[in-house]
């Protein structure tokens, strides 16, 4: 996560799975293990699994029909219920769920003025308080407070655990309201840049199987409090010890962009000026590569963005990363291009898992010279971080440099990002727990069998 600038050089110019382990449980134990955005798209009766590797339908898969398509959580229903955030159901309102616009009209609706709103909202982000409570609100006025303590909700996160590395990494562990447990990570820079890795979901949809967190499948989306308090949390927390948190990324648990409703919310609270303040510049957003999703984003945000490339092919990239069955690299890059020309002075960041054996030929540098050709963009090549069951080697240090050498040498701004905290399984890919319930493994085409 953490990105260290080792040398550079700049120049002028359809498949779907559902998961359940018998006997069958809880809605709650259902896991969607989609590779793709919208589930609704597929019926189970016109899967195919041999799209996924798989030469037959598996025996955890017998179970499916057209009507069980019904058990796997649309977007909408895997939204977590935004009415607990806005006071649905007779349940408090959770006011790290609202933009400042939203807040404001929820304050005038109540018989208070602008002025608590703002001063409420600097309270929760700003003026180093970070209010998780109605005590913590100094300075608002007095009914106003009490009406506060006995309609609303400050927390959306219960701290469980912070695991620190060897390196001074911070893996944060919060339970969700429902039991579920998501990570957080802060990373701490010795030129005073700290950075926290925010999750936007529980598990993640895309298996990418070089990825632990994908191993998880599915459970539910983050809301946009559960999302933003990761950011308020590090900071309420860790200031003290690691100085001022400048830079936000959404490059844990879970693809961002298949929460894009919630990921673009909590990123407005996170850069708003008046509140954490972040940096727009400062803000990044991965993506694995849902290509209307991403148009949609770099339409409404003014925040960075992170594409996970990973491959040079599209055989490689079908394999390690199933989205890409759906929107392949010629359409992703192809869309990038047309989206980035009226951009001015912004760069995508390419990110690039070095998998020993498998995306790290010289070759395959080469290819990525021609792919990202027309694209402003700097491209951060990433150690593989071993986990758990993974085949997946990393690349040695001297190939990665040499990788490198070819980018820097064709005019391509490129770093080595180092690893950070992977003694605490706090690294790139290292994030979640799958538990016994995992999502399935792809096949290994032949040509990779011995690399593995």
């Amino acid at each position: 996560m953490e990105i260290g600038c080792v040398w550079m050089r700049r120049t002028g110019t359809n498949c779907l799975f559902v998961l359940k382990k018998k006997p069958i449980r809880p809605a709650p134990q259902i896991f969607s293990l989609s590779p793709f955005l919208n589930t609704n798209l597929f019926s189970i009766s016109s899967l195919k699994f041999s799209h996924l590797g798989l030469a037959s339908v598996p025996k955890w898969a017998s179970y499916c029909s057209s009507s069980a398509a019904n058990l796997i959580p649309s977007d909408h229903s895997m939204d977590c219920s935004n009415a607990g955030e806005f006071g649905g159901g007779g349940s408090k309102v959770l006011v790290k769920g609202m933009r400042y616009d939203e807040l404001e009209k929820w304050v005038h609706s109540h018989g208070y003025r602008s002025g608590q709103a703002l001063m409420l909202w600097k309270r929760l982000y700003g003026d180093n308080v970070w209010a998780h409570c109605s005590d913590e609100l100094e300075g608002l006025n007095k009914n106003f407070k009490k009406m506060l303590s006995e309609l609303t909700e400050f927390k959306a996160l219960t701290l469980k655990d912070i695991r620190t590395a060897s390196d001074g990494t911070r893996k944060i562990l919060f339970t969700l309201n429902d039991g579920l447990v998501i990570e957080t990570v802060v990373i701490p820079c010795k030129r005073g840049r700290t950075t926290v890795c925010v999750s936007s979901q529980v598990g993640c949809a895309m298996n990418c199987q070089f990825c632990y967190t994908g191993r998880m499948g599915i459970r539910r989306h983050l809301t946009a409090a559960e999302i933003v308090e990761q950011a308020v949390f590090a900071r309420r927390l860790l200031t003290s010890e690691v100085g001022s948190i400048t830079n936000v990324v959404f490059m844990g648990m879970g693809e961002p962009l298949h929460n894009i409703d919630n990921v673009i919310k909590a990123s407005d609270i996170m850069v708003d000026e008046q509140g954490l303040h972040f940096s727009p510049r400062k803000v990044t957003i991965s993506t694995s590569g849902l290509v209307p999703q991403l148009k949609r984003f770099l339409h409404e945000s003014s925040c960075a963005l992170a594409v996970s490339l990973n491959a040079t092919t599209d055989e490689v990239r079908n394999w390690i990363m199933p989205i890409n069955r759906k929107y392949n690299l010629k359409l992703l890059l192809e869309t990038l291009r047309d989206e980035l020309q009226d951009k001015h002075n912004y760069k995508v960041l390419f990110e690039y898992v070095m998998l020993a054996g498998i995306n790290d030929s010289f070759e395959d540098a080469r290819r990525l010279i021609d792919l990202v050709q027309g694209i402003p963009c700097k491209i951060n090549l990433i150690s593989f971080n071993p986990h758990i069951g993974s085949p997946f080697k990393p690349t040695s240090d001297e190939k990665m440099i040499a990788f490198r050498n070819i980018l820097a040498e064709a005019g391509c701004v490129v770093f080595l990002r180092l690893s950070r905290g992977d003694d605490q399984m706090a690294a790139c890919g290292q994030l979640g727990n799958p538990g016994e319930i995992q999502a399935p493994r792809l096949r290994v085409p032949a040509q990779f069998q011995m690399a593995l």
